[in-house]
C-alpha cells in the first residue's frame, strides 16, 4: 500500500468515553487538529461530546468537532484508538485482554475498508497486546500502527526526579520501557539531567542517589495509576496529553521521540511482540526504533518483559 504524505491535520478518534473525550479536548485547545471526528457505539454521546467541546471561547481553539462513522477514516490524517473499558480497581491491564481484544479486532474490522494512509495509535489496555493485534489485522507498513506505551510512565517518573532534584522537567531525560505493566522498567543508565548523568549531577550537588532513591522514585511511579484510579475511578488527562505529543510529531511533521510500543522487528534481538522502547515518531508512525546502550542488566529486564508479554499473546489466540 502506497502511503501518501498528508496533512489536512483530520484526526478520528473512536471511542468517546473520558480518555477519548479529553483527548479531544487536548487537541482542541492546542490546535493540533483542524477537524476531529468522534465514532462511537453510543452516538448520541459522540454528538454531545461533540458539541460540548466545540462551544468553547474560539481563541482557546477553533478545531471542528463533530460525530462520524467508520468511512471518515477514508480522509483521515491520525486515528486514534481508546475503544475499551477501563481499568477497574485492583486490576493489572492483562486482566483487561477477555474484554477489549474482540473490541479492539472488530474496530480494526471496521477500519479496513476505508483507510488510505497515516498512523494509527492504539490507547486502549492492555495496549502491548491490542497494538500486536490491531497491528496483524491491519497489515500496514511497520510502524504505522503504534501504541502509547510507557510514554505516560516515563513522564510521572520524570516529574518525580524533578521533585527529587529541585529541577524543571525539560532538564530531565528519562525513559521506562518494556511491558506497559507490571514487567517495564526505568532505564536508569541513561538517566540524565542536562546532558551529565545522574550520578555525577548528585555528586556536584550533594544529593545522595543509589538503589534506596531509585526505588523510592519508582514506586511511585508504579503504582500510581492504580492510586489515581482508586481515587477518582478512572485515569485520561495525563494520557490526553501524551497523545497530543505524540499527535504533534504526526500532524506537524515534528519529530520527537518517545517510548511507544510498537511490533519489534529484531532490535534488542527481540521480534514478534510489542514493547515500549525510544523511538522517533513523525509524519508515518513509528519511523525508527532506537537501540541504546544499556546494562546487562537492564537488557535482562526487556527480555524478561518480551517473555511475560509473549505468555499473554498466546492467550489472545482462544479468544
Amino acid at each position: 500500500m502506497e502511503i501518501t504524505k498528508i496533512n489536512h491535520r483530520r484526526v478520528v478518534i473512536i471511542g468517546a468515553g473520558y480518555v477519548g473525550s479529553s483527548i479531544a479536548y487536548a487537541l482542541t485547545i492546542t490546535n493540533l487538529a483542524r477537524e476531529i471526528i468522534f465514532i462511537d457505539v453510543d452516538e448520541e454521546k459522540a454528538m454531545g461530546e461533540s458539541l460540548d467541546i466545540q462551544h468553547g471561547i474560539p481563541y482557546m481553539g477553533v478545531s471542528r468537532v463533530r460525530p462520524g462513522g467508520y468511512e471518515d477514516c477514508a480522509d483521515s490524517d491520525l486515528i486514534i484508538v481508546t475503544a475499551g473499558r477501563n481499568r477497574r480497581v485492583g486490576e493489572t491491564r492483562l486482566d483487561m485482554i477477555a474484554d477489549n481484544i474482540g473490541i479492539i479486532r472488530d474496530v480494526a474490522d471496521r477500519i479496513r475498508p476505508y483507510y488510505k494512509h497515516g498512523p494509527i495509535i492504539i490507547v486502549s489496555n492492555p495496549v502491548d497486546i491490542l497494538t500486536y493485534e490491531f497491528d496483524r489485522i491491519m497489515g500496514l507498513p511497520n510502524g504505522h500502527v503504534f501504541g502509547t506505551g510507557c510514554i505516560l510512565d516515563s513522564s510521572r517518573l520524570i516529574r518525580s526526579i524533578a521533585g527529587y532534584t529541585h529541577l524543571k522537567i525539560e532538564a530531565i531525560k528519562c525513559n521506562v520501557v518494556g511491558e506497559h505493566g507490571d514487567s517495564q522498567f526505568p532505564v536508569w543508565s541513561r538517566l540524565a539531567i542536562a546532558g551529565q548523568p545522574m550520578d555525577e549531577y548528585c555528586q556536584n550537588v550533594g544529593l545522595t542517589w543509589g538503589a534506596e532513591e531509585k526505588d523510592a522514585l519508582y514506586d511511585r511511579v508504579r503504582n500510581m495509576g492504580a492510586r489515581i484510579i482508586a481515587a477518582k475511578g478512572r485515569t485520561h488527562y495525563g494520557i490526553a496529553t501524551c497523545v497530543c505529543s505524540l499527535a504533534d510529531a504526526v500532524l506537524n511533521q515534528r519529530l520527537t521521540i518517545a517510548p511507544v510500543t510498537s511490533p519489534l522487528q529484531g532490535e534488542y534481538g527481540i521480534s514478534d511482540v510489542s514493547l515500549s522502547v525510544p523511538s522517533i515518531i513523525g509524519v508515518n508512525g513509528v519511523e525508527h526504533r532506537l537501540e541504546e546502550k544499556w546494562t546487562d542488566e537492564e537488557y535482562q529486564k526487556l527480555q524478561d518483559s518480551a517473555s511475560r508479554v509473549r505468555e499473554a499473546l498466546k492467550t489472545v489466540k482462544d479468544l
